[in-house]
């Protein structure tokens, strides 16, 4: 458990050196999945939280800059956006934007962890996890690698909302991920990804930009502002099979 003496430290390995604290006002679920630690509290100044592995999230206070920018940068940088695809995002938040643009017609959700979900349901239910009602979802707990090789040419959009390059969303930052999300595009699609954060992670993101540069005619970055993520900075990465 990360709480001590009433603070909550985030600790990871992709940040040595730095931690980032929240007083806590009550633990209110702690679980351990197939795939990694679950810990929802309440804070005192940021509201609600969730921690996957000892790394914050989202907390209710600040995750709207984050799901915003990583739906509607892509949604928005498409004519015509009819089907989604989102891998990761089990908190709902990303569903919860793709779900406000009236024209999508389907949006599929790809989810390893099913806990996840269950627990966003419980104690997120009015904030981030809104829309797992919708109609228009089909939503599956599968490995997204794998998932995707069953859907060439299939999507419009692709959001890919995931945690860091360890444990569970270790495969979703290689080459062959990035091959498997081109050949799930349909012409002209569009694909954003967590792009970590470029005062912790610049080699990565470069590693990252480099494969796709190689894959894609138009590739971009972008980033955001929220104040609980490392350095208070996350970034976007930005694909698309439309050479203008």
């Amino acid at each position: 458990m990360s709480v001590n003496e009433g603070w909550f430290k985030e600790k990871e390995v992709m940040w040595p050196g730095q931690a980032f604290s929240l007083k806590v006002e009550k633990v209110l679920h702690e679980a351990k999945s197939d795939y990694q630690d679950i810990l929802v509290f309440d804070s005192n100044s940021y509201g609600r939280v969730l921690v996957l592995d000892g790394v914050i999230q989202l907390t209710e206070r600040d995750e709207f800059a984050y799901q915003e920018m990583i739906v509607n940068l892509p949604m928005l940088s498409h004519p015509q956006p009819r089907h989604v695809l989102i891998i990761g995002g089990g908190d709902g938040g990303v569903l919860r934007e793709v779900a406000r643009h009236p024209d999508v017609e389907t949006i599929t959700m790809c989810e390893i962890d099913k806990m996840v979900v269950d627990v966003a349901k419980d104690f997120f239910g009015e904030t981030t996890a809104t829309a797992f009602d919708d109609p228009r979802l089909n939503l599956q707990f599968q490995d997204a690698a794998e998932y995707i090789k069953n859907f060439p040419g299939h999507f419009d959009v692709i959001i890919v909302d995931s945690s860091d390059p360890v444990g569970p969303a270790e495969t979703l930052y290689t080459r062959e991920f990035y091959i498997g999300l081109r050949q799930a595009l349909r012409p002209g699609g569009v694909i954003c990804t967590q792009g970590e954060c470029m005062w912790l992670h610049l080699e990565l993101i470069g590693e990252v930009l480099s494969h796709c540069r190689e894959l894609f005619p138009t590739v971009d970055y972008a980033y955001t502002c929220v104040p609980s993520y490392p350095s208070g900075q996350i970034g976007f990465l930005l694909c698309s099979l439309d050479t203008s």
